[in-house]
């Protein structure tokens, strides 16, 4: 794959980077997406038990479903992509990571200046006091598992329904104006409000450089778009961020 002199030019003179990141990236880790036929457990789709409601119902069933994601997760490792990312942190004093993923894989690569959009499903949060702790038990021990102040835990996630963290929200938009180079990699760029952000960049004078396996809405707006997978086209990329 050739990469473009204005990639080239854009990367090697970018002083503020920020990088988008969505299932894509994860499914070459092997990280299901748990859509579709993907995403059944025990006749149950995704967007069933993903919400507040079907916890309000029936806590210990979602909690199981879960843990079940946990542990398919658990085994899995970064890939070339993942640690690229983690990187270029080190090289650039500017830098945030904004994901959409869940699943930690970032952070196992190294990456600590980012933004979880969507949560972390390493993380529970207590039902009566907010308090968010990580718990990478797994499997659970006690189903569903219960707080030190003896209310029960709930999965950090964003579910069907739910607004996004306005904490989160923010400091994405601020981090998308204020970078001179976005890369958007593994994402349909069709969920809001992260499918905005490369608009933002591009409109504040951002170079934003698409890397994914199948063209997306954004395709034609971005400045340079690499068809394929994370884990081979960032490789290519992180020698002129040195």
């Amino acid at each position: 794959m050739k990469i473009s002199k204005e990639t080239i030019k854009a990367i090697e003179s970018s002083d503020n980077v920020v990088v988008l990141t969505g299932a894509g990236i994860s499914a070459e880790s092997g990280v299901p997406t748990f859509r579709g036929e993907e995403g059944l457990w025990r006749n149950f789709r995704a967007e069933e038990l993903a919400t507040p409601f079907a916890f309000q119902r029936d806590p210990k069933l979602v909690w199981e479903w879960y843990d079940w994601r946990r542990n398919l997760i658990k085994p899995l490792y970064p890939n070339a992509g993942h640690k690229v990312i983690a990187s270029v942190e080190q090289k650039k004093s500017s830098f945030k990571l904004i994901t959409q993923n869940v699943d930690g894989l970032h952070q196992k690569a190294g990456n600590k200046k980012y933004v979880e959009l969507h949560g972390n499903i390493w993380k529970t949060r207590c039902t009566e006091e907010g308090k968010v702790t990580e718990n990478l038990e797994s499997p659970l021990k006690k189903i569903p598992p219960v707080c030190e102040c003896g209310a029960m835990l709930r999965p950090h996630i964003v579910w069907f329904g739910e607004s996004l963290p306005v904490e989160a929200i923010q400091s994405s938009y601020q981090a998308a104006e204020n970078c001179d180079l976005m890369m958007v990699v593994g994402t349909s760029a069709v969920v809001q409000p992260a499918a905005s952000l490369p608009g933002i960049a591009k409109n504040t004078g951002a170079f934003v450089i698409e890397i994914n396996a199948e063209e997306t809405p954004i395709s034609d707006m971005v400045d340079d778009s690499y068809l394929g997978k994370a884990g081979e086209v960032l490789p290519l990329l992180e020698k002129y961020f040195e």
